[in-house]
Parts: C-alpha cells; structure tokens; sequence
C-alpha cells in the first residue's frame, strides 16, 4: 500500500475513532478476525472500559481460531465475553439454503441479549467497506436488529484495515479469512456437528502438511471434497499427494479433488442465480440430479 494510500487510511482511522466516541455502550461482536480485531482495540482505546467484545462459540468455530481470538483479547486488555450460540439447533440454519448466514446472526444477538452488556449497548460487527457487496444475507439479519458497522461507516476497505493493522502491530495484520465452518457446505448440504468436525479435522490435516493460510475444504456433498489452495501452491499439494488423500480419507471424505481454478473466498457462492426475493436458492446436489 502506497504512502498516499496508506494516508487516506490513517484518515479513516480518525472518522472511524469519531464514530466510535458517539457509541458510548458498544458490544463488538468478535470473531479474532483482522477486522473485529482492528474494531475491538481502536473501540477499547476510544471509549475505555464501556466496550465489551462478544464471541460467538459454537461447532461451526475451528477450536484453533477461538483459542487464537482468546489469546489475543487478553494481550490488547480488551474485555471479553463468550457465549454459546444454539443455531443448531433452528433447522433454517441447519438446512444450509442461501440464507443460513442471516439464522446464525439471528443466533448470536440473541445470545447477546443475555448478557448484562448488551442491556443498554450497541452492538458493532467488523464489515467492512469492501463486504458490502458481497453477498451476505447475516449482515442484513444483524442491521434488523439494530447492529451498526463501523469500519464501512468510516469507509475503510479490506486493505486499508490490513494496513491500519500493521501499524499499529496487530498480529491479526495478515492473518488469512477464516469464515465458519459452515461455509465449507455447499448449500443444500445439510449442516451438522459431524460434517464441521470432518471439515475442521481435513483442513487441520492439511495445515500440518504445510498448506497453511488460505485453504478450504469444500464439502459438495456426497463425501466429495474439494480442496482450494492458491494456484502457486498446486505444486505442494502433488508433492504430498499421497498424505493429503489419506488425511482426507481419515476425516471421513471418499472422493478428494484438487480445484483448479485455486482459492477463491466465498466459491460457493457462484452458484446462485439471481432470483427474486424469496425463491430458494437451488443447491448444488439438486443441480446434479436434475442434469
């Protein structure tokens, strides 16, 4: 990022710090991410002690990335709240259509009005800019219910928060996106604990093998797994050919598959049409069954 760039940030910084000010009662919903991470600690330095920042535990989190986002609350003084979220238990969500984002955010405000923070507060979620074209039907579900995204407010993009982050050395600064397990599913494949700790035990597997960072395994269904790495990687993944079939196969997949097209965040979004409001989105094993 240039210096001129990198200007522009630091300007948004300071309407974001603004913005913050005006929010006396905050509860930053925190995932561990570069986002609600750069979110928890310019909210904690604005407004003091009246920040609380809440994660949401359940199957669909990857045990590594809760005790990551723990770890780094504690070392930024940040207050922090865990609460157990019960979206498997609403069959909407388990159901995995298009829409199972906007149930699981459904699931953690109202986990959140439970606690004694969230009383009077105001609940922040890390958007930023560039996600609002994206499609996530969870952030209209939380603005529903009265969240406000400060990092879009102030204008701030992905790389911009990255570049914040960096200066002011957060060890969140270049830490890959790490969206749910649940976003593994290809939509229309049901969501249960048993396929997110397949998910989550593959993908392990392959950051013990060295592929690290920007990877996903995709459950398309069927025991079908579909591994995303960056195309610079493919030649890893051949190397260690053998054990990665074999982790795959131990975590419970039959069918592994390398994708070609390489990492891509948010894949399986490509295949939804653009329908009109409240028409199902056709999952991918319909598709396969009516071709």
């Amino acid at each position: 990022m240039g210096v001129e760039t990198l200007g522009s940030a630091r300007d948004k910084l300071a309407r974001l710090r603004l913005i913050l000010t005006d929010i006396p009662d905050a509860v930053v919903g925190y995932s561990g991410g570069v986002d609600s991470s750069l979110l928890a600690v310019v909210a904690r330095d604005a407004i003091g002690d009246s920040v609380t920042a809440v994660i949401a535990d359940s199957p669909s989190l990857p045990r590594r990335e809760l005790s990551e986002a723990i770890a780094f609350a504690h070392r930024h003084d940040i207050p922090l709240e865990v609460v157990r979220t019960n979206e498997m238990e609403d069959p909407r969500y388990l159901r995995n259509g298009a829409d199972r984002c906007a149930f699981c955010k459904e699931a953690l405000t109202d986990a959140m009005l439970t606690l004694p923070a969230f009383r009077e507060g105001t609940l922040l979620l890390g958007v930023n800019a560039d996600d609002l074209g994206d499609h996530r039907p969870g952030q209209r579900a939380a603005q529903r219910r009265g969240a406000r995204f400060p990092l879009a407010e102030a204008g701030l993009a992905k790389a911009q928060v990255r570049a914040l982050a960096r200066e002011m050395d957060l060890g969140t600064w270049d830490k890959p996106a790490a969206a749910c397990l649940s976003s593994r599913l290809a939509y229309g494949v049901p969501v249960s604990e048993e396929a997110l700790t397949r998910i989550e035990q593959a993908e392990e597997s392959l950051r013990l093998l060295g592929l690290a960072g920007d990877v996903r395994v995709r459950d398309q269904g069927q025991d079908l797994a579909r591994i995303e790495v960056g195309s610079d990687r493919f030649e890893h993944v051949m190397a260690y050919r053998a054990e990665i079939v074999d982790a795959m196969h131990d975590a419970g997949f039959r069918y592994v598959t390398l994708d070609l097209e390489g990492f891509r965040s948010g894949s399986h979004n490509l295949l939804l049409s653009v329908k009109p409001p409240g028409t199902a989105a056709i999952s991918p094993l319909e598709r396969n069954r009516s071709s």
